[in-house]
């Protein structure tokens, strides 16, 4: 796979932002952004509950459910099998909640909930056929080892694990992986050790970490985190019904300048973003210096990796005049979906997507 290179950066590392200490929960700085591959020392962390601590050697993967015969996999078993590495970029679903008004619920992520890196695993489909997916079979589930009590509202019946699943179709898809490896490393306790899911092209609440459980369902699957958290309202035929998030939205993020960043007038400056969505490839990203007033063509950077974020690049003359100024960007797809410019109520606080503005100071 070819690896889009380096882009300069804008310093060195200066660490995650905490969101929460208990359970952890960090973002990336995103004007850090530097790599196409972020290391898992800057990747951000999502937990709902404490990170378990699991010895690989202790550590079982158990398939059931709907299928000809239940199979049991070590760590070691796992990793003798033939193996896939994807890039892809995880989004975690309420990336950007802190631009909701009013206030949302929920963690206030600002832009880093969202890394891009190589992943390595078994192809999910493999393990699935081994084991004989039953015919009436619709979706697969998909349960960590992490687990605790919700006590906020809706509030858990007790103790319940995380635990999501996803169609059939999805599940069978040759890029989502059981996953031991994260560029080319073991993966660390915060990002599942000892092995995780990953769905290239879904929010990151679908790659479940920690994976012990892969329970394939006749019927569909109505987990607390699979309808009353991580869903949104769908209107069938004008009514509102709650459906599970899943594939990520068209979106293009500045990365610098940051939010108030101090520019010099009248002299050149690179504008640097990333854009990502599902499955369809990045096609166009375009960059307001004026408020939203006008639109320009940025150049998109290195080439498409499918289910990966695309950097691009934008030359701005910053003005003459000193004075606050306001820049955005937004993303179109290839299948022709554009970022919208006001969030979606029905999407609760989940699927983020709107545009965002970067304010900066010209003196």
């Amino acid at each position: 796979m070819q690896v889009p290179a380096s882009t300069p950066g804008s310093g060195t590392f200066p660490g995650l932002i905490t969101r929460e200490h208990e359970p952890l929960n960090l973002e990336l700085p995103f004007p850090t952004l530097t790599d196409w591959l972020i290391p898992a020392n800057q990747f951000y962390v999502r937990s709902h509950f404490a990170i378990p601590q699991l010895a690989a050697d202790e550590w079982r993967l158990h398939i059931g459910g709907a299928v000809r015969q239940a199979l049991t996999f070590s760590y070691d078993e796992l990793r003798q099998l033939p193996a896939r590495t994807v890039a892809a970029t995880l989004e975690c679903a309420g990336n950007g909640r802190s631009r909701l008004v009013p206030k949302a619920k929920g963690l206030l992520w600002e832009q880093g909930g969202v890394g891009n890196a190589e992943w390595t695993g078994v192809p999910l489909a493999r393990l699935l056929e081994q084991a004989g997916v039953a015919a009436e079979a619709v979706e697969v589930i998909f349960e960590g080892a992490d687990k605790g009590s919700i006590n906020d509202e809706p509030k858990s019946p007790g103790v319940i694990a995380f635990a999501r699943s996803l169609p059939l179709a999805k599940a069978l898809a040759n890029e989502v992986l059981v996953v031991y490896a994260m560029n080319g490393q073991p993966l660390t306790p915060e990002h599942g050790f000892p092995v995780r899911l990953v769905v290239p092209g879904w929010y990151g609440m679908a790659s479940v970490k920690w994976l012990q459980n892969i329970i394939v369902s006749p019927t569909p699957f109505d987990g607390y985190w699979q309808t009353l958290e991580y869903a949104y309202w769908h209107r069938v035929h004008g009514q509102p019904t709650l459906a599970p998030v899943a594939e990520m939205q068209v979106k293009a993020e500045i990365a610098r300048p940051a939010q108030y960043e101090v520019l010099p007038a009248g002299a050149p400056y690179r504008v640097f973003g990333a854009a990502w969505g599902g499955a369809s490839e990045i096609a166009q990203v375009e960059v307001s210096t004026d408020g939203g007033h006008t639109w320009q063509p940025a150049r998109l950077l290195g080439e498409a990796v499918p289910f990966a974020w695309r950097f691009w690049e934008f030359a701005w003359a910053t003005p003459s005049v000193a004075g606050r100024y306001q820049l955005s960007a937004r993303a179109t797809d290839a299948a022709g979906r554009v970022q919208p410019a006001e969030h979606n109520p029905d999407f609760r606080t989940y699927m983020v997507t709107k545009i965002a503005v970067i304010e900066v100071v010209v003196a």
